[in-house]
């Protein structure tokens, strides 16, 4: 022990002992120079102690069960009736003595070792450090949640439903024939048995569907992910990705109504944007129409400019982003709704491909392969 540990210990002093011994002869236990040597010897062990480990050891030594003050306590009960009080204040002040003693140097002790344990864990905190690596959320998985927010703000509700699915509610339930070309093996992933009608759904629709089978009208929801199609895996095409399809059905509704919801989302992931709606064919919808978006990358300006190619929009000026429609009454008809009182509007976009706009990410392959690099790298992506 340093002379500063010494120096701030608690001074050990030995307890003032009667003049008058007891009747005990001397060199009994219960003789006060037996007992004044036996205080001494303790207070010096005590304070020769440099540790706990130490201290402990004296602890036992000299105020244990065994120690000779003890022993020394157990001869009392052997004296006459009248020299017990003399012998018992001399063993009480002896022995409480030596308990002061220990109490002060296991006080004193542990204040050391604990300043000697800070010392010793002591650390630098100016030196560099090499980080644990931080995840990221993956770009899909941020864009759903976006998407999503920007419906559930306007008070739609997010329903999901099974990938596996049964073939009615993915194409009949939905107004695709038997022949339609969708249905066939080259483009759905039928599960075997065939005979089954089961299917890895082809698209989110099939959700809307048991939504409207299940739940009264008015409808205002989206459902969003995974779907499967026979599609070959490269840059362009993955045979799982993403989709998020909403559905609303009320009294009244136009297709004024679809083009400025569609309008709100867009703005609402690519900014002022511009955006059209093309008409096409789809066997839930009727009329049915592609809504593009403007090119983000030339705005347009590449349209019959040589001199100012875009291979984004390939020089055409507009995105093609998802199909939508008013649903068809042959659909609302099969979940039980009464197509001359209500009317809906429904639309769906794919996910992976939205994020391909919003980051210019040229591989759909990069979405799939895991590389935590790259969900940083996209807007969005880190969270």
């Amino acid at each position: 022990m340093s002379g500063q540990e010494k120096g701030n210990s608690v001074p050990l002093q030995t307890p003032d002992l009667p003049n008058a011994k007891p009747t005990p002869a001397p060199g009994s236990p219960l003789d006060a120079d037996f007992i004044g040597k036996c205080v001494e010897e303790a207070l010096s062990a005590i304070e020769a102690a440099n540790s706990t480990e130490e201290l402990k050891k004296a602890r036992a030594d000299h105020a244990g069960d065994k120690s000779p003050l003890a022993l020394a306590n157990r001869e009392i009960g052997k004296l006459e009736p009248g020299q017990r009080k003399a012998a018992g204040k001399l063993i009480g002040q002896s022995r409480g003595a030596v308990n002061q003693a220990l109490a002060a140097r296991a006080k004193a002790l542990a204040a050391a070792e604990l300043e000697a344990q800070l010392a010793s864990e002591h650390v630098d905190v100016t030196l560099p450090v090499e980080l644990s690596p931080v995840g990221a959320i993956h770009p899909i998985t941020a864009l759903i949640d976006d998407m999503c927010d920007v419906f559930l703000a306007m008070g739609w509700e997010v329903v999901e439903g099974p990938e596996f699915e049964a073939e009615w509610l993915n194409f009949d339930a939905l107004n695709t024939g038997p022949h339609h070309p969708a249905r066939a093996l080259s483009d759905t992933l039928f599960v075997e048995p065939l005979e089954n009608h089961l299917l890895m759904r082809t698209q989110t629709s099939p959700v809307q569907m048991r939504t409207m089978l299940t739940r009264d009208v008015p409808l205002y929801i989206v459902s969003p992910g995974q779907v499967y199609r026979a599609d070959e895996y490269d840059a362009t095409h993955l045979p799982v990705f993403h989709q998020l399809e909403g559905l609303a059905i009320d009294k009244g509704i136009t297709l004024a109504d679809l083009k400025g919801t569609l309008d709100h989302l867009a703005r609402a992931m690519f900014g002022d944007i511009k955006t059209r709606l093309r008409p096409h064919y789809f066997p839930f919808t009727e009329p049915s129409a592609e809504m593009d978006l403007e090119c983000f990358v030339c705005h347009g300006e590449s349209v019959g400019n040589p001199a100012k190619p875009c291979r984004t929009c390939k020089s055409e000026g507009w995105i093609e982003w998802g199909g939508c429609g008013i649903v068809n009454p042959r659909v609302l008809e099969t979940a039980g709704i009464d197509p001359s009182v209500y009317t809906g509007f429904a639309f769906g976009m794919g996910i992976d491909r939205t994020v391909m706009f919003r980051n210019n990410a040229p591989d759909l392959r990069d979405f799939v392969e895991g590389d935590v690099r790259f969900s940083r790298s996209l807007i969005g992506g880190a969270r």
